[in-house]
């Protein structure tokens, strides 16, 4: 990372509040969206040249702790803060750790133990590496089950899919934000980012908002082509021993309507991989 894209991603954090947010009066029409530049200045208690030159990228080298003042002026949350620290490299050298994209025979086995629930491995750039039998099945509607940033925004099934397609694809580039911070100068990761922002405007605008967030755990609305509506809740858990992996594993409430559906579905792939003519 560089001091270029922390400065973009302090710009975009300062246009998204407003003088009333943090306490301060507000007079006559304003020129810039959010806050000012010398109101951020004197909210974190720093020179307003100094922060100018921060946001500027001349200024490379900020202290952990000016750059907390800075955070706290733009009230940005834990994970955001964590992503600043690490794109000015003041954050822990273990934070940014090499990513690894094989999955241990270990891991592929504790998947496969999961009968009855989608279980599946993520990468940092979100690249599906592994995933049980009926993970697969949950994504069979995709072309290809292959990178979920890429399955949200190019596969046309993504629309029908997410029941909510706009909140799903702000949280995918979030957590792609994120990924960023934690593993940077990866190239598959910078690829990625690439080949999403030329292929359409909704990517690009809302990787330019710098959000930040992990997955950690959530709601899936879903619609599938086989079973139909699917609320599904997810938890997702880091991978010790593998830096960038996690581990997501989907839930159905016990006896609800999706649970139904996630054993339907289990039942319709394991007949399908019985009559096919292919070794099972």
């Amino acid at each position: 990372m560089t001091s270029s894209e922390l400065g973009e991603f302090l710009r975009a954090h300062r246009a998204r509040l407003r003088p009333a947010d943090v306490g301060l009066a507000t007079y006559g029409q304003r020129r810039v969206a959010g806050l000012r530049r010398e109101e951020v200045a004197v909210l974190a208690g720093m020179n307003s040249d100094y922060y100018a030159r921060l946001e500027q990228g001349h200024e490379r080298h900020p202290s952990a702790q000016l750059l907390d003042a800075v955070c706290r002026a733009l009230r940005l949350d834990a994970e955001a803060r964590d992503h600043a620290h690490r794109l000015a490299g003041t954050a822990p050298a273990d934070l940014a750790a090499h990513p690894c994209e094989t999955v241990a025979p270990a891991l592929r086995q504790l998947l496969d133990g999961y009968a009855h629930t989608p279980a599946f491995v993520l990468g940092p750039a979100l690249d599906l590496l592994a995933a049980n039998a009926l993970a697969e099945a949950l994504f069979s509607p995709f072309e290809k089950a292959d990178n979920l940033a890429r399955m949200t925004f190019l596969d046309p099934a993504a629309p029908a899919f997410f029941a909510d397609w706009g909140r799903v694809a702000e949280a995918t580039v979030a957590a792609l934000r994120q990924s960023g911070g934690l593993t940077p100068r990866y190239p598959r990761l910078d690829a990625l980012v690439r080949s999403l922002c030329a292929a359409g405007p909704e990517f690009g605008a809302l990787w330019g908002s710098h959000r930040v967030r992990g997955k950690t755990h959530d709601v899936k609305e879903l619609v599938h082509d086989d079973v139909g509506p699917l609320s599904l809740t997810y938890q997702s858990f880091d991978v010790r021993g593998a830096a960038g992996q996690q581990l997501v594993i989907y839930h159905a409430e016990p006896g609800s309507r999706s649970a139904e559906a996630l054993t339907l579905l289990g039942t319709l792939a394991a007949t399908a991989r019985q009559s096919s003519p292919g070794p099972v």
